[in-house]
């Protein structure tokens, strides 16, 4: 794991992200495959939207809550 926060996904930003956009591409992943974008308070939407119309866009949630789900998944990680 590395000590630096993580940074929103949007080309050229360098913002803290706040959220965690999870999308699947079924062209290419199982149903249950996430891939996952980070977004900052400002590129949320827009990452959401482009994800969205392209029908890739799963769930969007706040990082914490992300990495709350992920350490109930893999105890003792």
């Amino acid at each position: 794991m590395s000590d630096e926060a993580p940074i929103c996904s949007a080309k050229g930003c360098r913002a803290d992200a706040v959220w965690v956009l999870a999308w699947n591409n079924p062209k290419l992943h199982t149903p249950e495959r996430r891939k996952t974008w980070l977004a900052c308070d400002e590129h949320r939407e827009h990452l959401s939207q482009f994800l969205g119309v392209r029908g890739f866009l799963k769930d969007v949630v706040t990082l914490a809550e992300w990495d709350e789900r992920q350490e109930r998944q893999e105890p003792g990680q």
